[in-house]
């Protein structure tokens, strides 16, 4: 018995319709079929948990002194992943008596699956006579019963696990992420430590790149500049490069005058269609339609798993011979969901540029499950309409013809040295099926040609502007500096920005980016350090293939983490002091109010919760004496009142006299107006904010079922806390 393990369950349901069933026999071979929910075992977040126990303080401490981590006193222990048992009680029910396992799961680049797979082997001690992997470009029941054929086998016992180049490689990248967390902590020391900017090697290259272009926007002066220049009736300017510039209009000279037009040369050229999009281009195209990177990814899946997409981690940009064949017939279809003339699709041969030999999954495209329309893939997610019909169209601009013009060039008759272009489209091609959608901007692009007589004008530039950083400009230069793939940017991506996350570092709105909080101290500490440098994921990389290839040793490649750590550690904290420093001189020193309280001499803020205290008040509270603020604004935009006293106080080590609510303690919001449904009364909000407890009957759940509780308000932090249900 063959028991085959799929990374998830939509994954083992293609299988089971692929092979004839969740259990039978396909060519003569009997199998079972199983599946994961994704990871169910991985390391041990806590790194104290992973050591010896005298060294679980250094580990647990989040001190800079600490750092860094040796890796050779990590055990790395594994953990079962929380809501895991039933699936595992499936899996080693499913695997009894199987003498033969075979690997299912995705076929990551990374060797993601692998590694998945073999967690859940080892961890679970499934034992079997052989260990199989099964290779499938997508869950189409054509490949999954090819790969089923032409399975490999990986060994006879579970050591074949760690010769299993997929899975070292796999294994070797998440340690060396394990101990990429001691990053995380530097910042955390030597930035705000009320905030836990992440780092990593893809987040900080994201922030490092935002920040630098952002850096460049702030800092950017308009210096415009005058030059004379000729335009002809048709709007096409003529140049001349040895044309002097000028400050302003006034001082360009006045000395050429209209002249015809001389057509130098008529040529005829032609443009392939774009490449195929990686998700990461494809989520940056519809990001400016308001369509999250998150979203993108989650509809995306949906429509993978019932193949009406491509698999969507693939690092291919091409697709085999086989895959354009296969897909070559459903051309007809995909057009008319796709909105696109199926007579302009004439190109029916493999274009070299897009279809090659070799490759894995093949570039994202269209899948073999054509929709009926675009409105019955809403089921799938927001997006899904916009999702297939950008991947269709860059598919189906593969199947028309070369987008052709005529480049013409030509010169001002009276002065040969200003010359123009125009490129006059011919034939539209591909281009036809794209229409506006991912269509490249041309600027000489002109239907009407050259004109035949030009007219002297002064024409008013200025130093280039910096791009705004937008989504599909941090897509590309990720790309142009090979950090990540483009499901990895894309899901990173989706990560740093979210807004319900506690410390988002970027910020996205319809694809344009700005820094969060927490990004720009990422950003602040980031520079000279290793963590931040564009060639450190590239190492990373190749390092990946030589330990996959057995040409170097894991352990060895993680030590050099120590140095990094060290180096950085150092400049880290350089650079913290220096933004510290900048964050105090921008922002305005409190005023203080001096006097005697108990015998000493103290000096207090004057501000509260946005209230400032008058000089009657402040002598008030000098006295020892109780005060009231009223009017006062929460987070929430309600008014509340408080009661308090000067008071010594201690926070993080640092002693201080200062004005201390009586009700809220350090934080001073007021009690919500409601919670679950149940609207307080006056009474109940007074009796809240006094710290008692209130009772009410009418409480509803987020399912909308009714319940009665006992409440309070818990005054650090302004939320109302439950005490226990009532009868």
């Amino acid at each position: 018995m063959i028991g085959i393990l799929c990374e998830k369950p939509s994954a083992a349901r293609n299988f089971a319709k692929a092979l004839g069933g969740e259990k039978g026999s396909f060519h003569g071979e009997s199998y079972l079929i199983v599946s994961a929910r994704g990871h169910l075992f991985g390391f041990i977040d806590d790194a104290s948990q992973q050591v010896a126990p005298e060294k679980k303080e250094r580990y647990h401490s989040w001190r800079p002194d600490y750092l860094p981590w040796d890796e050779n006193d990590f055990l790395w222990k594994y953990e079962q992943k929380p809501k895991t048992g039933d699936t595992v009680k499936a899996i080693a029910a499913g695997m009894k008596g199987c003498d033969e396992i075979c690997i299912a799961t995705d076929d990551d680049p990374s060797g993601e699956g692998e590694l998945l797979a073999w967690e859940i082997i080892s961890r679970m001690k499934l034992r079997a006579g052989r260990y199989t992997r099964m290779f499938f470009v997508d869950e189409s029941p054509s490949s999954i019963q090819k790969a089923f054929d032409s399975r490999k086998l990986l060994g006879t016992d579970l050591s074949c696990m760690d010769a299993d180049p997929d899975y070292r490689q796999a294994l070797f990248r998440t340690k060396w992420d394990y101990l990429s967390m001691q990053w995380t902590r530097l910042a955390t020391a030597y930035g705000r430590d009320r905030q836990v900017p992440r780092q990593g090697r893809l987040k900080s290259a994201m922030v490092k790149l935002v920040g630098d272009q952002l850096a460049l926007c702030d800092a950017y002066v308009k210096k415009p500049f005058f030059q004379n220049r000729f335009r002809d009736e048709n709007k096409v300017i003529y140049i001349s490069r040895k044309e002097p510039t000028f400050d302003t209009a006034g001082e360009v000279p006045q000395h050429y005058e209209e002249s015809p037009v001389i057509c130098d040369s008529r040529a005829e050229k032609t443009s392939i269609p774009p490449r195929f999009l990686d998700l990461a281009a494809l989520s940056s195209a519809l990001a400016a339609k308001g369509i999250r990177s998150s979203t993108v990814l989650k509809t995306y899946q949906a429509m993978y798993e019932h193949q009406i997409v491509s698999y969507p981690r693939t690092d291919d940009r091409v697709i085999t011979p086989e895959q354009f064949h296969e897909l070559l017939p459903l051309a007809e279809r995909i057009a008319k969901v796709a909105g696109v003339d199926p007579a302009i699709l004439t190109h029916r041969r493999p274009r070299p540029t897009h279809v090659k030999a070799g490759g894995a999954h093949g570039a994202n495209r269209p899948g073999p499950s054509v929709p009926a329309s675009l409105e019955s893939l809403e089921k799938y997610g927001p997006g899904a309409k916009e999702i297939y019909r950008l991947l269709a169209r860059n598919y189906l601009a593969t199947l028309a013809e070369d987008y052709r013009y005529e480049q013409q060039k030509g010169h001002v008759e009276k002065y040969p040295q200003f010359e123009g272009t125009a490129n006059v489209p011919v034939f539209a091609g591909w281009k036809a099926v794209y229409g506006d959608v991912m269509a490249e901007e041309d600027d000489n692009e002109n239907a009407s040609g050259l004109g035949t007589w030009a007219v002297p004008f002064v024409y008013e530039g200025a130093n280039p502007k910096p791009k705004e950083p937008t989504m599909k400009w941090l897509m590309k230069q990720l790309e142009k500096y090979n950090v990540g793939t483009g499901a990895t940017r894309t899901s990173i991506y989706a990560d740093v920005t979210n807004a319900r996350t506690k410390y988002p570092l970027l910020e996205d709105k319809r694809g344009k980016i700005t820094m969060a909080e927490c990004g720009r101290i990422s950003y602040a500490l980031l520079p000279n350090t290793h963590i931040s440098d564009l060639k450190m994921t590239e190492q990373v990389f190749a390092e990946m293939a030589e330990v996959a290839a057995g040409r170097a040793d894991p352990q060895q490649c993680l030590h050099s983490v120590q140095q990094m750590i060290i180096d950085d550690r150092e400049v880290m904290k350089a650079n913290g002091s220096s933004y510290r420093d900048q964050v105090r001189q921008e922002q305005p020193a409190k005023e203080h109010f001096t006097g005697l309280f108990e015998g000493a001499e103290v000096s207090f803020s004057r501000e509260w919760g946005g209230h400032r205290f008058s000089d009657e008040e402040c002598e008030a509270l000098l006295a020892g004496r109780q005060i009231s603020i009223e009017n006062l604004k929460s987070k929430t935009g309600r008014t509340y009142s408080v009661t308090g006293s000067l008071q010594k106080q201690k926070y993080r080590g640092r002693t201080f006299y200062g004005f201390k609510s009586m009700g809220f303690g350090n934080d001073g919001g007021g009690a919500p107006a409601s919670w679950c449904g149940h609207a307080f009364t006056e009474e109940e909000s007074a009796a809240l904010q006094a710290g008692k407890r209130i009772e009410a009957q009418d409480f509803v759940s987020k399912k909308g079922k009714k319940f009665k509780a006992r409440i309070h308000l818990d005054r650090r932090s302004g939320k109302i806390r439950l005490d226990d249900f009532l009868k």
